[in-house]
């Protein structure tokens, strides 16, 4: 304790004790995203709501894609401690509302929030880390944040079934205030900076201009075809309002002193098809991890713990993968290493597209990892070819859309499975004349439930809800396909 004294009067930086406080925030914030997928059908079966579905995880990504780049801004202006406090405290204000949420509307609003604060905690942990460490430690560094997502997503889905298995589904959010607070202590405590005052400009228009134009695409992706007709007055306004706002957000970027996205990187070939692939792989994980669990357990018949089986799958294949392609691009280079990603996506997809209830768990569980082992391959291609192909002063710019386009993927990929699901849904149900809706399918994931219904209604429930997944499962391969053709497209880059 005497030692630990010493370092916060001395001003110093205590790098160990804050990388630990680091690793932990970065834990807290990955996990989020697989534990609340598990736990999902567990929270519709209590809340209801089964048509907004996606935009649980729609709202937290499009909040957390919006201010990522912003809070990275704000970092440069104001130092890094006091955006990272400022973003793990609006995480856990987020999180403790989530837990009391009476309404999946409410839920809606406080994952939100819980995005406004997740915006900071990946950018600024990277750059803190960035701060502390010369560049011969960056890497190994870097290596150890990088498997605290390999980790968080295998344990997520587990810890997550668990969770709702034996405790109550609050607890999948409750349990980052500890966490949280972990982190927080040991940054305010052991961490310490000089911030130079130097005025920088910040984007706030090309930031409003974003977010109200991939607001509108995301709003139209899900409502469109399920609660709203696609050529009703507010699928049109919308539609027209994210023409618009593209275009005035690209006019915006191209005047800005410090523009949020810088355009001219787009120019490079390579950094723009691996972002293209990493927007449309980013739409499969989040598609998968969205809707896999749902399907094991309201169309199969299983357990929130084997629901999460399927999906912790997808989260082994990928870090190995990832371990591998580094090995792979100094042996075969990128381009290469690049279409075996695509293809293990594609094999995946088609492994989905295929899946059917009597399949059974363990090849739901196989088709996540060959997609886990494409994505593992790509993404970690993808990354250290762009740092490659870009100076210095450009690399911090370059790794952040890179993450941002993932990011945006999700978001998209959520909005437009989730969907096609409810719009698949709704056709068959009207379609075989049942005095039923979408709002029926909510009682499939609860198990007391379920085996009060009439086997009739049962059967037609999961027929139609199997149906409707298949379509998704449809989306995933013209997806996985797309991303196999960029992945064509990669050029050789020594």
């Amino acid at each position: 304790m005497n030692k630990l004294r010493e370092y916060y009067q001395s001003k110093q930086t205590h790098r160990p004790l804050v990388l630990t406080a680091l690793v932990i925030a970065m834990f807290m914030g990955a996990i989020e995203g697989t534990i609340v997928a598990t736990a999902m059908p567990n929270i519709v079966s209590d809340l209801g709501g089964f048509s907004l579905y996606s935009w649980v995880f729609s709202s937290f990504l499009l909040m957390q894609a919006v201010t990522t780049i912003i809070y990275g801004k704000l970092a440069d202006l104001y130092g890094r401690k006091p955006i990272f406090v400022i973003g793990v405290v609006i995480f856990l204000i987020g999180s403790i509302l989530c837990g009391l949420a009476p309404t999946m509307t409410m839920l809606i609003v406080f994952r939100i929030i819980q995005g406004i604060g997740a915006g900071a905690i990946h950018p600024i942990v990277s750059t803190m880390v960035g701060d502390m460490y010369t560049i011969e430690e960056r890497a190994k560094i870097q290596g150890y944040l990088a498997s605290v997502w390999g980790i968080s997503s295998v344990i997520g889905p587990l810890l997550g079934g668990f969770i709702v298995q034996f405790a109550d589904w609050s607890w999948i959010f409750w349990m980052n205030i500890p966490l949280g607070i972990i982190g927080l202590i040991g940054v305010l405590l052991f961490f310490h900076e000089e911030v130079t005052k130097e005025k920088k400009s910040i984007d706030y228009i090309g930031a409003g201009l974003f977010f109200i134009t991939i607001s509108s695409l995301v709003i139209v992706l899900v409502q469109g075809g399920s609660a709203w007709d696609w050529n009703s007055l507010q699928i049109i306004s919308l539609i027209s309002t994210f023409i618009v706002g593209t275009g005035l957000f690209i006019w915006q970027e191209t005047r800005a002193k410090v523009p949020m996205m810088p355009l001219y990187l787009w120019k490079n070939k390579l950094i723009t098809v691996a972002n293209l692939a990493t927007l449309t792989s980013g739409m499969i994980i989040l598609g998968l991890s969205s809707f896999l669990p749902t399907y094991v357990q309201g169309v199969m018949g299983y357990s929130p713990i084997i629901a999460g089986f399927t999906l912790s799958t997808l989260s082994l294949g990928w870090p190995i993968a990832a371990t591998l392609a580094g090995h792979l691009v100094l042996k075969i280079g990128f381009r290469r290493t690049a279409i075996l990603g695509g293809l293990a996506l594609l094999l995946g997809g088609t492994l989905f597209l295929n899946l059917d209830p009597g399949k059974g768990p363990i090849y739901a569980g196989f088709s996540s990892f060959v997609v886990g082992i494409g994505m593992g391959l790509t993404s970690t291609t993808f990354i250290v070819a762009i740092q490659n192909s870009v100076d210095w002063k450009m690399r911090g710019a370059a790794t952040s859309l890179n993450m941002f386009m993932r990011i945006i993927g999700s978001t998209v990929g959520a909005a437009v499975l989730g969907g096609i699901l409810n719009q698949r849904t709704n056709q068959l149900l009207t379609s075989q004349g049942a005095d039923l809706s979408i709002g029926n399918t909510d009682v499939l994931l609860d198990e007391t439930s379920r085996s009060q219904l009439p086997q009739d209604v049962l059967e037609l429930l999961q027929g139609t809800l199997s149906t409707a997944f298949h379509s998704v499962f449809i989306g995933v391969f013209i997806i996985a396909l797309i991303s196999f053709i960029f992945t064509l497209l990669f050029p050789k880059n020594k």
